[in-house]
């Protein structure tokens, strides 16, 4: 469902992402997990076509980004870490306006489709209301549910968990694992290994632009020889590997292939 080829993203001499190599399959619940700055939200907004690629290829479902972008958006549900809604929109007029950017028809079918998603992330007694006076909570969860309208195949989340409380976090969790089960991949950074570890199937590990494992967290516990939790298996690859990996230069990663 996803392939990342030798994906790339340098600012002058610094490699914010350099040659990332990844394959997701279909449904697979998905975390990307790295120190601050190595290079997990420039990854994810490259995915989303936001950030243009220096090299490599981003491939969705047989779909390569650089060649098929409108084809690629449609595939893809983007929830970036800081929510950005117009305020003065009512949550069910910003809902109808993302719609209409991916053509959906103003139909029965789509009216519907928005209100099963405000009911399921709890915002039908809100829809009507202006989005100004929404929590950044509210805000987060009806991003998600614009994020989901046109039902994607592959969703793209950075950080979820923010200003979410632990309401809003336990029902984004059960979403998740719903969307996987409907065959919907998601692809999930968050600095919470403790929500990676509770959601993900897989995960890999970034750090200083480059993935340094990949794979089931009991794999990966097992190849880092570790028996604990996932924040001890996260500290014992990342601790040490600094030096190695601050040179953009130094040696390439190998493949990190899963799929």
């Amino acid at each position: 469902m996803i392939e990342l080829i030798n994906l790339t993203k340098r600012y002058r001499n610094l490699h914010a992402v350099d040659h990332v190599n990844l394959s997701i399959g279909e449904g697979v619940r998905f975390g990307f997990l790295g120190p601050n700055g190595a290079g997990k939200t420039t990854t994810i907004r490259m995915m989303a076509g936001v950030l243009k690629p220096t090299e490599g290829e981003i491939i969705i479902q047989g779909h390569r980004l650089s060649r098929e972008p409108s084809a690629v958006k449609r595939l893809i549900g983007f929830i970036p870490d800081r929510p950005y809604v117009y305020e003065k929109l009512t949550g069910l007029e910003f809902i109808s306006f993302v719609a209409g950017l991916y053509g959906l028809e103003k139909t029965a079918d789509l009216k519907k489709r928005i209100d099963e998603l405000l009911d399921l992330f709890d915002l039908t007694h809100w829809g009507d209301e202006l989005i100004e006076s929404y929590s950044h909570g509210m805000k987060q969860r009806l991003v998600m549910c614009s994020a989901l309208i046109h039902r994607p195949k592959v969703l793209l989340v950075d950080e979820p968990m923010v200003g979410l409380d632990p309401r809003g976090a336990r029902l984004v969790k059960d979403i998740f694992r719903e969307e996987s089960l409907k065959g919907t991949t998601v692809f999930m950074s968050t600095h919470s290994l403790d929500v990676a570890e509770e959601v993900c199937e897989e995960i890999a590990i970034i750090q200083a632009g480059r993935i340094i494992a990949c794979g089931t967290p009991d794999a990966l516990r097992e190849r880092a020889g570790v028996d604990g939790n996932l924040e001890d298996l996260f500290l014992n690859l990342t601790q040490g590997k600094r030096i190695a990996h601050e040179n953009p230069l130094s040696s390439s990663q190998p493949r990190a292939d899963r799929h």
